[in-house]
C-alpha cells in the first residue's frame, strides 16, 4: 500500500543536537553507568518528557526522584547547563529543509517527538520548521511517549490514514524504531554514522524519497 504519511522524529533526525547524546550525558552525570540504556531511556523520558514543568530545575528534580537518587545542587545546575547548551547549539541538518519542502508536496508530514518543552519550541522557530508539518505531537504536551502506540493512533485517526499507509523516520532504535514497530508502523532508521544494524536504513534524509517509492 502506498505511503501517505511520514512521521518524523526531531532530535538527531531533523536537527543535530548541540551536545553529543545529551540523554546519555545525563545518565553519565547521574552515575547510572551500570543501568542498561534501553531501561534508562524509557524511565528518563517518562519522568522528563511527559508533562510540562515550571523550570528545567523542577524537571530534573523529577528525574532524580524517579531514579531514587540524592544529588547535590551543583549536579542539577550542571544538568541544566547541559540541556540549555544543547538547545542553543542545535542545528538543522543541511538537507532537512530541502527534504521537508519536497516531501510536503506528496505526503502528510507529522512531527512526533519525545521531548521537554524548554528546548524544542525555540529550535522549531529558529529554523522555521513548523510550516512543514500537518501535525505536531510533542510528548510534553500530549503526555504520550512514542513507546505508547496511542501516540501514533491518535494522529492516524485524525488524518484518516491507515497504519500501512504510514512510515516512521528516526535515529533511535529504542525511542523511534521499536516504538513504531510496536504501533504496527513501518520504520526507517537514520544512521548518519553507520553504527547500527537495521534492515531499512538510510544515512541521511536525502535517501528517504527513494525508500518510499
Amino acid at each position: 500500500m502506498a505511503i501517505k504519511a511520514i512521521f518524523f522524529d526531531f532530535w538527531g533526525t531533523l536537527v543535530e543536537n548541540g551536545v553529543r547524546s545529551p540523554t546519555k550525558e545525563v545518565k553519565f552525570i547521574l552515575r547510572l553507568r551500570d543501568m542498561d540504556f534501553s531501561e534508562y531511556v524509557i524511565k528518563f523520558e517518562e519522568a522528563f518528557m511527559t508533562k510540562k514543568f515550571e523550570s528545567l530545575k523542577q524537571a530534573f528534580q523529577e528525574v532524580i526522584t524517579s531514579f531514587n537518587l540524592a544529588v547535590p545542587e551543583f549536579v542539577i545546575e550542571k544538568l541544566i547547563g547541559l540541556w540549555n547548551k544543547n538547545a542553543i547549539l542545535a542545528m538543522a541538518y543541511d538537507e532537512t529543509v530541502e527534504v521537508l519542502q519536497a516531501l510536503k508536496k506528496d505526503y502528510k508530514l507529522v512531527l512526533i517527538a519525545n521531548t521537554d518543552q524548554f528546548s524544542i519550541g525555540n529550535v522549531l522557530d529558529k529554523f522555521e520548521l513548523r510550516q512543514y508539518f500537518d501535525e505536531i505531537a510533542l510528548s510534553c504536551e500530549t503526555g504520550l511517549l512514542k513507546s505508547n502506540s496511542e501516540a501514533f493512533e491518535k494522529i492516524l485517526k485524525k488524518l484518516k490514514i491507515k497504519k500501512t499507509e504510514a512510515v516512521m523516520v528516526g535515529d533511535s532504535l529504542e525511542s523511534d524504531i521499536k516504538a513504531a514497530e510496536n504501533a504496527g508502523i513501518k520504520a526507517i532508521l537514520v544512521d548518519r554514522h553507520n553504527k547500527r544494524e537495521y534492515a531499512e536504513k538510510i544515512f541521511n534524509l536525502n535517501e528517504l524519497k527513494e525508500k518510499l517509492s
